[in-house]
This record gives C-alpha cells, sequence and structure tokens, in this order.
C-alpha cells in the first residue's frame, strides 16, 4: 500500500488547521490598514483625473448639456402646439365618423350646430368650424377674432365665405384631409389656417368640415410658452414669414391678401428682425441635435443671444410651420469662469476624503470582522452560538446585518426540520438536488374564459392589478389544499400534488381545492357586481397519472416540475369546458381516474366518454358541481 504523506496542522481557537493554511494565514493583510490604503489611492488617482479632466473638458461639457437642455425646450415648444393641433385632427377624425355612421347628417342642420358648438368650445385656440355639404351650403360656428360669445347658423360659403371655396374645391379633388396655404379672409380682415376633412361615399364627394385657427389664437399659443428671456414662434416652412409670434398681434392690420404672412423683418422683435443675416453655426459645437438650425446675434443692448429654429416638423400635422426659440447667449455659452476656485476646493476635498477614507476603513473593518467571526460559527453549525449583527448607518454593512441576521434565522428554522447531517451536506456541496423520478400525481389547469376580449379595455396596469388580484384567490385555495404551483402562464395557473410529498390519494386535495376555486370566485364576483363589474368565468381541469417529477432544465437553469401526458390531458380538460358548458361561472372537469378516488360528498355529473386533442383514445369526463 502507497504510504500516506504526512499532515502538520496547527490549532485556532476555532479548531485544527493545516499548516500551509498557517502559514498563509500569517501572511494576511489587515482589513483597517489595507482599507485606509486602498480607499485612499483611489481616491487621490480619482480626484486628480477628475480635476485634470475638469480642467480640459468642462466648457464643452457645459455647452453640451445647455444643448441638451434646448433639445429639451424644443421638445416641450413642440408637445404645446401638437396638443393643439392634435385637437384639431381629432375632432375632425371624430367629427367624420359621426358622419359616415349618420350621427351627423346635412338634413338636420340644427343638430349640426348644436355638435359644432359643443366641438368648437373646449378648443380656445380654433376660430371657427364649418361643416359643409357638396354644393358648399351647410352651417357654421364662429368664435370670432375677439373674446366672446360663439355664434352660428346656417351658411351657403360661395356667397358668404367665398374665400374657402378654393379648400372645397381640393377636397372635391382629393380624400384626404389637408392644411390650407396662410388664407387671408378679407371679410375677416386677418389670415387662417384652414384643416380641412373631406367627406367621401365611395369616389363621390358629400361634402367637408373645416376647422380654421388664425393667426391670433396660434399666436396665443406662444405667447403663453414663451417667458422674459426665451422667445419662442412659429415660421412657415422653408420661408422667413413668420406664422406666430407674442408680438405679432401689433401687425395684424398690415396683413392682406397678396401678404397673408409677415417677413421676419417686419415684425417688433428687433432681434429676430436681423434674422437673414445672422451666423449660421455649427450643430457639433453645442451638440444641437440634426433637424435644427442654430444661429447667433446681438440684441438692440449688445447681449449675444441665440436662436434654434427646425428646418421642418413632421409632428405639427401637417400644418406648413416650422418652431423657432430665440434665448440669451449664456444658457450655451458660459465659461468656466470658477475652474480656479473649483480645483482649490477640489484639493480640500481630497484631504478631506483621505481623512475620511481612513474613518471609514475603520467603521467597515468593526462589522466585517465580527460578521467573519460569526460566519465561522455558522459554517460549524453552531447556529446557537452566533450573535444577531447590529444595524449600521452604511447601507451596504446594513444589507450586510439585515441579510446574515436573516440567514441565521432561515438556518435556524432549516436546522429544525431537516436533519443535521443533510444541512452539513447541503452547506458543503453549495446546493440541493432533486434527481427526477416517476411519481403518481394530480395536475390542475386553470383559465379565464374570454380573458383576451375582457383585457382589451382595460389599461396594462388595470390588466396586471386584475390579473394579480385573480391568482391570489386561487393561489390561495392551491395553498389550503397543500398544492404545489408549478407555474403562472398569464391568466392561467398549473399546480400539482403528490410531490415533493407522497400522497396516498391526491386527486382529493386537487378536487377540494377546485371546488375552493369556485367558492372563491363566485364571492369575487358578488364584490365585482356591486362594482358594475363584468364577472369572471373560469374553467378547470384535473388529470392525474404517473409523471416524472424533479429538477428539469438545463445544468444552470433548472425547475422543479412535472412532465408527461398527464400534464397534456388536465390541459385538454380545461379546455374542453369551453364546449361543455360556455356560460358557466365555473367549470370543472376531471377524469375518470380522478372522479373515482373522491370522496361521496363531492358531487360529481358525469359527462361521458370525449375526444381530445393529441390523445388517441377518449377520456371518461367527469363534471365536479360546487356546493
Amino acid at each position: 500500500m502507497k504510504p500516506r504523506p504526512k499532515v502538520r496542522y496547527e490549532f485556532s481557537d476555532t479548531g485544527p488547521v493545516h499548516f500551509e493554511s498557517a502559514l498563509l494565514l500569517r501572511n494576511k493583510l489587515f482589513i483597517t490598514p489595507t482599507l485606509a490604503t486602498v480607499i485612499g489611492t483611489f481616491v487621490v488617482i480619482t480626484a486628480a483625473a477628475i480635476l485634470m479632466i475638469q480642467a480640459v473638458i468642462s466648457e464643452r461639457l457645459i455647452r453640451q448639456l445647455g444643448g441638451g437642455l434646448v433639445d429639451l425646450g424644443m421638445d416641450t415648444s413642440e408637445a404645446a402646439f401638437v396638443e393643439q393641433l392634435h385637437a384639431v385632427t381629432e375632432t375632425a377624425d371624430y367629427t367624420h365618423a359621426g358622419w359616415e355612421t349618420d350621427e351627423l347628417s346635412f338634413d338636420d342642420p340644427d343638430h349640426l350646430v348644436a355638435y359644432i358648438y359643443g366641438a368648437l368650445a373646449p378648443q380656445d385656440r380654433v376660430s371657427f368650424m364649418v361643416m359643409v355639404d357638396a354644393t358648399g351650403k351647410g352651417v357654421d360656428v364662429d368664435r370670432g377674432d375677439a373674446d366672446g360669445d360663439m355664434y352660428g347658423g346656417d351658411v351657403d360659403v360661395a356667397s358668404e365665405i367665398p374665400s374657402l371655396m378654393p379648400l372645397l374645391k381640393r377636397a372635391s379633388e382629393n380624400a384626404g384631409p389637408f392644411w390650407s396655404k396662410p388664407l387671408y379672409m378679407p371679410s375677416r380682415k386677418h389670415t387662417y389656417f384652414v384643416y380641412t376633412y373631406p367627406f367621401y361615399k365611395g369616389d363621390t364627394y358629400r361634402g367637408s368640415f373645416l376647422i380654421g385657427m388664425s393667426l391670433e389664437r396660434i399666436s396665443d399659443i406662444t405667447w403663453s410658452i414663451s417667458t422674459d428671456d426665451i422667445t419662442v414662434f412659429l415660421m412657415r416652412e422653408k420661408t422667413e414669414e413668420i406664422v406666430a409670434h407674442p408680438l405679432l398681434e401689433a401687425h395684424f392690420e398690415e396683413l392682406d391678401a397678396e401678404d397673408p404672412l409677415l417677413h421676419v423683418s417686419q415684425i417688433s422683435d428687433l432681434f429676430l428682425s436681423d434674422f437673414s443675416t445672422m451666423e449660421v453655426i455649427d450643430n457639433e459645437d453645442y451638440n444641437i441635435a440634426d433637424g435644427l438650425e442654430l444661429r447667433t446675434g446681438f440684441d438692440t443692448n449688445g447681449n449675444k443671444r441665440f436662436i434654434i429654429i427646425e428646418q421642418e416638423n413632421a409632428n405639427l400635422k401637417g400644418l406648413p410651420a416650422r418652431i423657432g426659440v430665440h434665448f440669451p447667449a449664456e444658457y450655451l455659452d458660459q465659461p468656466l469662469q470658477q475652474l480656479l476656485i473649483a480645483i482649490v476646493v477640489g484639493l480640500g476635498l481630497l484631504l478631506l476624503s483621505l481623512i475620511g477614507a481612513v474613518l471609514l476603513a475603520r467603521r467597515i473593518a468593526k462589522p466585517v470582522r465580527r460578521a467573519a467571526s460569526a460566519a465561522k460559527d455558522v459554517a460549524g453549525l453552531k447556529i446557537s452560538d452566533v450573535d444577531p449583527l447590529p444595524p449600521s448607518i452604511i447601507r451596504e454593512l446594513d444589507d450586510l446585518a439585515n441579510g446574515f441576521n436573516a440567514m441565521v434565522g432561515g438556518l435556524t428554522a432549516f436546522n429544525r426540520y431537516v436533519p443535521r447531517t443533510l444541512v452539513q451536506k447541503l452547506l458543503s456541496e453549495g446546493r440541493a438536488e432533486a434527481v427526477p423520478e416517476e411519481r403518481e400525481v394530480a395536475v390542475l389547469f386553470t383559465d379565464i374564459a374570454g380573458f383576451t376580449s375582457a383585457s382589451e379595455g382595460m389599461s396594462a396596469s388595470e390588466t396586471a392589478a386584475f390579473v394579480n388580484h385573480h391568482l391570489s384567490l386561487l393561489g390561495a385555495e392551491i395553498a389550503k389544499q397543500d398544492g404545489t404551483i408549478d407555474k403562472y402562464v398569464g391568466d392561467s395557473v398549473m399546480a400539482f400534488w403528490g410531490a415533493p410529498e407522497n400522497l396516498d390519494n391526491p386527486a382529493e386535495p386537487a378536487a377540494r381545492a377546485a371546488i375552493g376555486m369556485a367558492s372563491a370566485l363566485r364571492t369575487d364576483n358578488m364584490a365585482r357586481a356591486n362594482r358594475d363589474e363584468a364577472p369572471v368565468r373560469i374553467r378547470i381541469g384535473i388529470h392525474m397519472g404517473p409523471l416524472v417529477v424533479g429538477d428539469i432544465g438545463a445544468p444552470e437553469r433548472v425547475n422543479y416540475t412535472v412532465i408527461g401526458d398527464t400534464v397534456n390531458a388536465a390541459a385538454r380538460l380545461e379546455s374542453l369546458g369551453k364546449e361543455i358548458d360556455d356560460t358557466a361561472e365555473v367549470i370543472i372537469l376531471v377524469s375518470g381516474e380522478i372522479a373515482a378516488r373522491l370522496s361521496p360528498d363531492i358531487r360529481q355529473e358525469p359527462i361521458g366518454p370525449q375526444k381530445v386533442k393529441g390523445k388517441a383514445e377518449p377520456i371518461e369526463v367527469v363534471r365536479l358541481l360546487p356546493a
């Protein structure tokens, strides 16, 4: 026999220690000086690097941040306009839908006027709405350009609002909705943008719905979102004509049919009036998004300002305009005025950080040493000798203490119900295995009838809350009967009895769980009825037979589950419920194998042999009747 090598041991407070391990132990570092040195070194390196980086790129960083703020401001401005234009297009879509369904008819002008009054009332940025048939006759409701009451009635566009006739002609030639070009209406002495929605029956033009927005009301939007420093405006696409501006009101009298819009140089904004001669700046210099044009100039006081204007905007629902903003240059051009002070402050903070590193290292080391000592006791399963770790103001250490204390509590319970030798084996191997084996198992499936259609009217959060509540009801009944929930699949539940514990008759608790589900659902549906909510209906299928049960899956991911034909049969019984009785609040279908093993107090109704998908032979089906 080959002689065994001699092994040298030394002894410590925790027991015998291999000699080589003892030598390694003597060469280990102490935690407090190690942490202080490591943390301090990283603090010095990091702080020095940050100061150097700040000195080199802080100006560009500030400009990039400013560019991000500008992009955000443009998005906010866009949202204000899109909200109003969305209301216009949605109103037109809704009106068209009402006309197509004959809810709105040219034969009932009084009803049309009442409807348009209601549609116009909440849209204070809309000037008028007109709904006319193919001959140009119909009704209109007008808010007017000044504050006051709305008025409306019958209208003949050709004689009363001839400015709209070109739009009606275009509508009769184009089946899709569109925004007009700026339209000057002599009768109103003002310029409008008109959204026109043609009405067609097949290929035949039957009329139009028109919504007009005046420059005054569009300019009100720019006034509401502009500030003392920031001015928002709209400029016509591919031109330098002003569509909306907080100061445009002073120039409405200058509008006419030849010039329905004013050039930027004609308005009272003295800075914006020099738009054509301003310097164009490369967007990359300030991290400005593509699709925006950046210009700079000086106001009458010599202060530098920037202009951001879109090239085009597809989100304005087809309105031929683009959004612009001008603002003080310091939003983007803030220089490195405090760099020297920042360096001095940074060096002071560096010194404080080094002192703090030493104190932090000592603070961290103390609970870590206590945890290390306690971990040795846990490793030896001397759970009763372990004192709880105290809380800490440091979150990670506090989490360590809470987690360690919870682990000790769990091991205490684990050690109480599981043989000590088994616990030691689990701790030594770091895992527990359930080798697959064949068992006689009862499998239960549930599903909500009509869940897909019922959830269509729910939001995502409402759907989640509904499903969670429903699964909680069913899960509670499974838990009452000591079942194992295998998985949740959407609104469905799969559970089984007979594993991991052996049961003489797994059919009985499975059936009683199903009956309990029916009772719980009935109570819940009564509560839903009191809330004027539709009742929930479910199907349940139960089958039993030999299955493979245990850890199933890839080595890195296993599930304790069951596999086999019995699972498929239970799922088919659940689906069969829709054919047996698709109106029942709860329908419970079980196989003959289940029914034969149930107590007499569980009422049964034989259904007979039924052919189900995936099974060559029919299954004897029995319906369980809840009390």
